[in-house]
């Protein structure tokens, strides 16, 4: 380590303020009060450096996980680079310290008297802050600087396209652990400052990829773990991307992306799969009512670049704004008309939990069976007899909430789910793989079932948050999931010692996974339900 450092934190940490907290550092190091309680002989082993491309990092060693937090990839997306493509960031001199998580994309913060926040632990996003410079990664790893080759795992946030961060609640350290691997957790550009498509609305060609800005924010991303990730011990010919929600949705698009071909080697889509992205008229259109409400010409789309970011966050037109099918960045839909040629070799796992879309529910009080009559006849008119008599005769013993949450789920998540896996099998290249949680959370004495979000810490081997419970059948579970997809990122392969043999996806047998906690492989389950919505 150099005796000068000269840029010590990219946050802002000042020479000043390092030599005081280094002197107290050494005074306790040298006092025998910081390392030997954890083993450590030394401040290099307390507190690792890694070389990379742009300079010098600091991490901490936790317990025997090297953990670097806050580690920058790109430079400021504020300013002249709003709605522009990632830019490097520029070298440092010195040791910076990456010791926090780096400040989520701008957004409007999720209420922390949201009962399905709190149970997820959405509302603790913003914690690290808000920043249109935003784009950090971080790394956890059992050792640096020694050709380990292990597995990287790179785990992209949900929240749709507009919200969340790779921060606090995505600890990547028991998956670090279980599989002796390592872990990125990334935070990107969201929203209208990710994904408004300026170029569409103005004809400007300065702007034509501000419509795909933040999922190129990923591509820049990869391209640091190529470039850097075997100096934490990771192996970056063998990157598994996956994500739960939008995350899902993420790693959908990267699937069809020219740019990210090469960057990631195996696939995981938990309750996300996005066979189609929305329509780039729809986004256009409101662009250009978001560019009217500012008063910004669309002679002169730079103008926005000079608005304030909460300013356009706050706008009544910022609609959800998400990537647009470009023909360039993006060339078409992810899995439409079927599987992307350009990763026909990456091996995918597909799934989605039973009561996925009940996770709005969780507050509320239970529906009655007069209330789920009432809400079929509405919601599918002429064939609501024939749903919900088929519904109560696969599911005898389910509550109405249960039974209302699994329509909603077959209807929408599990039809894309089954439709991504069924295309991606027909190229019979990389192995397609498909699962449904079953185990329900603990959360609210377990009646809504396997809601949205439950496996959410389970693939990192990880059951702390409240909607997995912490209690012994949740670190089952998650002993169970995270083993497997360890497996997955290791080889391709999901087998391992925690789970019955699970075969690929094929649309003649159609196996699939059911975790719970005796998880079992079904051919097509419940195959009345699947071809109920296929006649539908």
């Amino acid at each position: 380590m150099p005796k000068t450092d000269e840029s010590l934190n990219q946050h802002g940490i000042s020479r000043r303020r390092f030599m005081i907290q280094s002197s107290i550092l050494g005074a306790a190091a040298a006092s025998g009060l910081l390392f030997p309680r954890y083993g450590y002989a030394s401040m290099a082993e307390g507190f690792p450096v890694v070389d990379t491309t742009y300079g010098q990092l600091r991490g901490m060693n936790v317990d025997g996980i090297m953990t670097f937090r806050g580690i920058r990839y790109g430079a400021s997306t504020a300013g002249a680079n709003r709605f522009m493509p990632p830019v490097k960031p520029s070298v440092w001199r010195g040791v910076h310290d990456a010791f926090a998580y780096g400040p989520a994309s701008p957004q409007a913060p999720s209420a922390p008297t949201d009962e399905y926040a709190l149970s997820v632990g959405w509302d603790a996003h913003v914690k690290t802050g808000i920043s249109e410079d935003c784009l950090f990664l971080n790394v956890w790893t059992p050792s640096v600087n020694d050709n380990g080759g292990r597995p990287v795992f790179f785990y992209i946030h949900g929240g749709g396209f507009t919200n969340g961060s790779g921060g606090i609640i995505f600890d990547g350290d028991p998956l670090a652990r279980l599989g002796n691997a390592v872990v990125v957790t990334v935070n990107h550009r969201l929203g209208p400052l990710g994904y408004l498509d300026l170029g569409g609305a103005t004809g400007s060609s300065r702007f034509a990829s501000a419509g795909v800005a933040g999922i190129l924010d990923l591509v820049a991303a990869l391209e640091w773990v190529h470039d850097n990730i075997a100096r934490f011990g990771g192996d970056p010919d063998n990157v598994l991307i996956f994500g739960q929600s939008g995350g899902g949705a993420k790693v959908s698009t990267l699937m069809v992306m020219p740019s990210a071909k090469g960057l990631f080697h195996k696939a995981v889509v938990q309750s996300g799969s996005t066979i189609t992205l929305g329509a780039r008229e729809r986004n256009t259109e409101s662009t250009e009512q978001l560019l009217s409400e500012l008063e910004i010409s669309k002679t002169k789309p730079e103008d926005l670049q000079k608005v304030p970011w909460d300013t356009i966050i706050e706008a009544e037109s910022n609609r959800g704004f998400s990537p647009v099918v470009d023909g360039v960045v993006i060339p078409g839909h992810p899995f439409d008309p079927a599987a992307p040629e350009i990763s026909a070799d990456v091996p995918m796992i597909v799934g989605y939990t039973r009561e996925d879309s009940g996770m709005r529910d969780l507050s509320l009080g239970e529906i009655t069976e007069d209330g789920l009559s009432e809400w079929v006849r509405e919601t599918y008119k002429d064939n609501a007899e024939l749903i919900l008599t088929t519904y109560r005769k696969v599911y005898p013993n389910a509550t109405p909430v249960q039974i209302q949450s699994r329509i909603r789920t077959d209807a929408n998540t599990r039809s894309r789910a089954t439709t991504m896996v069924e295309r991606k099998s027909l190229q019979k290249r990389g192995n397609a793989y498909l699962y449904v949680v079953t185990w329900p959370s603990p959360a609210y004495e377990g009646r809504f079932g396997a809601v949205h979000g439950v496996d959410l810490g389970l693939v990192f081997g990880n059951a702390r948050d409240l909607i997995a419970g912490n209690t012994y059948e949740a670190r089952k579970m998650a002993d169970i999931v995270g083993s497997t997809i360890v497996a997955f990122g290791k080889t391709g392969n999901p087998n391992c010692d925690k789970i019955p043999y699970w075969p690929p996806y094929d649309r003649e047998t159609r196996a699939t996974m059911i975790f719970d906690l005796e998880s079992r492989v079904e051919n097509d389950p419940t195959r009345e339900l699947r071809l109920l919505w296929e006649k539908l």
